[in-house]
């Protein structure tokens, strides 16, 4: 993408109303514009790094054995009152009637429609297990957004949903999403901790949270510093086997939010390994048996021939949250730092004399050598100056940028810097492009 052709509206200084690191960039950066409290539009750059991290979170689920698909943002009331939840859930879920009078709602989550949607079609244990799954934007009117899209009114959610003849079977499942989150939030560079959680008005009795610390974190968190440097998992574990060993090193170790934390268990961690930090929610996994089913009759008959509730579990992960979450784990003082799984672009070239016939033709070979390659590039061919140029990029984070001026050309190089660590390096074109084409990016 030339940037002389793209919408990237980069603003000098933040909104003083943006108060904390992620809101401010993204807005500086061009990513969103606030259209009200809470309610944001995701600009060009923006999007491509929602749908990048859209994209890790599908095919992490859909490797652990989830199965997609699309449920609607509007739901019947009626659905939530068979569950008892519509008059219980508060002020924050945004209720509607149609022009026939119909009590309609703007789903906060999605636990009654996928019950009605799995009873209407399963009948039989021989079914089970099933996961489903899908992204989809929901409501929650917050008393008070703030943060960006850390605390939005309007975000996106991958919200999935699990079935289960028994309690071991629904274990099971539970760990399976465990694993898978542990190996999605890795993928995308970040460094998040399960840790013991409240349930909320999901409901449930068995839940974690995954929380990547961050100074600007909404609550304390408490947790053994081993936690925060353990690998993740990795794809090729038996998806279908025995999990629990890889959750039990986990959870073998102290780890709660601020509302689970227990004081006096977590003296007994020795003083070196405690760690207590600010965190910010990334996912929530639950497990609550038949809340849903018992009263919403999502039964299946089993191998003796009796009708029974299905055990039943509920697994999300804040999809636009994350993009916040990432920038407040990996920026600095210039800019955003992005990971190279979810970065808008892998490289950016900047063209140090727009119009210099030598300039413009290195700039175009690279261009044209880099997307050849399978790479995303936003090429800076703008006449803007040289400084408003590097300041730019480094707003914006790309992991790559490749500078091409004058001086190098007559040398026959081209300079080459990495985001993430500020190194720069001078080589051949064709050197560079062989070292780009060649690394993880894209």
């Amino acid at each position: 993408m030339r940037l002389s052709r793209y919408f990237l509206p980069v603003l000098k200084e933040a909104p003083s109303d943006a108060q904390i690191v992620s809101h401010q960039l993204m807005l500086r950066a061009g990513m969103i514009r606030q259209e009200a409290a809470g309610i944001y539009a995701w600009l060009p750059l923006g999007l491509r790094v929602l749908n990048r991290i859209e994209q890790i979170v599908r095919e992490e689920m859909d490797r652990a054995g989830a199965i997609e698909l699309l449920m609607p943002t509007l739901q019947l009331a009626d659905l939530w009152r068979e569950s008892g939840r519509y008059d219980a859930y508060g002020p924050e879920m945004l209720r509607i009637v149609d022009r026939h009078e119909r009590e309609l709602l703007y789903g906060p989550t999605n636990e009654e429609m996928i019950t009605e949607i799995f009873r209407g079609s399963v009948k039989s244990y021989k079914e089970l297990p099933k996961n489903l799954y899908h992204v989809q934007w929901k409501f929650r009117d917050e008393t008070r957004p703030r943060f960006g899209v850390m605390r939005g009114r309007e975000f996106l959610m991958k919200d999935a949903y699990s079935f289960d003849l028994d309690v071991e079977g629904a274990r099971k499942s539970y760990n399976r999403m465990f694993v898978a989150y542990l190996n999605l939030f890795d993928r995308m560079g970040l460094k998040a901790v399960p840790m013991r959680a409240d349930t909320g008005p999901i409901g449930g009795d068995l839940s974690h949270e995954f929380i990547v610390l961050a100074d600007t974190g909404e609550s304390a968190v408490f947790c053994h510093k081993d936690l925060v440097e353990m690998g993740a998992p990795g794809p090729d574990v038996d998806w279908y086997g025995d999990l629990q060993p890889l959750v039990d090193r986990r959870t073998a170790l102290y780890a709660a939010t601020e509302e689970m934390h227990d004081e006096a268990a977590f003296a007994q961690v020795a003083e070196g390994d405690r760690l207590s930090a600010r965190g910010i929610e990334v996912g929530h996994i639950f497990s609550f048996g038949t809340k849903y089913s018992e009263p919403m009759r999502a039964l299946v008959t089993g191998s003796d021939g009796k009708d029974v509730p299905v055990q039943m579990g509920s697994y999300g992960v804040g999809v636009s949250r994350l993009l916040g979450a990432i920038i407040e784990a990996s920026h600095d003082d210039a800019g955003i730092i992005w990971p190279e799984s979810v970065a808008p672009f892998d490289v950016g070239i900047i063209n140090m004399r727009q119009g210099d016939a030598a300039c413009d033709a290195a700039c175009d070979t690279a261009y044209k050598a880099l997307i050849a390659a399978g790479k995303t590039v936003l090429y800076d061919d703008t006449d803007a100056r040289g400084g408003a140029k590097f300041a730019t990029m480094d707003l914006i984070g790309l992991p790559w940028q490749m500078i091409i001026g004058p001086k190098g050309i007559a040398e026959g190089v081209v300079e080459i810097k990495n985001r993430a660590t500020g190194e720069r390096s001078t080589a051949s074109l064709e050197s560079v492009l062989a070292g780009l084409t060649q690394s993880k990016a894209g």
